[in-house]
């Protein structure tokens, strides 16, 4: 593995908008080419709506956005924030990991490690008592990750169309 040391961790700030844009945008493709029926399609140019979506997120104090860079360039980023116990999803309250996506010249010196690391610091340093997150079916990379970092399979979702 390549010198992990190599990678930063640092909070996200509005001026990674538009790299938070970009990787915000394979995230997208990546999941809708997974299975165009279940993910919301990208449309043509979702870097400004995701860029958008996820500046509008650095405001709330119950997120948090972690950017990964390798020589000054924003590699990948992760999404974490604290939710609130869920009846729907007979669930209590918990930190949840919405998104990790690191592009492919930074994957395999440990910046997905780096950045899932992060937002559990944070997320225990805000009392979270677990932390949950979802994956796509077909993402075993993203699977492996997750287990090698202790995550166990709690929930399968189904979908079917109407």
């Amino acid at each position: 593995m390549p010198d992990a040391s190599a990678v930063v961790i640092r909070r996200a700030t509005e001026r990674d908008a538009p790299a938070l844009g970009r990787l915000g945008a394979l995230l997208m493709r990546t999941h809708y080419d997974f299975d165009r029926r279940r993910f919301l399609s990208p449309g043509d140019s979702p870097e400004a709506g995701y860029g958008r979506f996820l500046r509008g997120q650095l405001r709330d104090p119950d997120v948090a956005v972690f950017v990964a860079e390798r020589q000054d360039e924003v590699i990948g980023y992760v999404f974490a924030g604290l939710e609130p116990l869920s009846w729907k999803e007979l669930r209590e309250a918990c930190g949840f990991i919405h998104d990790v996506v690191v592009e492919e010249p930074g994957r395999r010196m440990g910046a997905a490690t780096a950045l899932v690391g992060a937002a559990m610091d944070w997320l225990r340093s805000r009392g979270a008592p677990r932390v949950v997150l979802w994956t796509a079916e077909r993402n075993d990379a993203a699977q492996r990750l997750f287990e090698r970092l202790g995550f166990r399979r709690t929930m399968i979702e189904l979908t079917r169309e109407l």
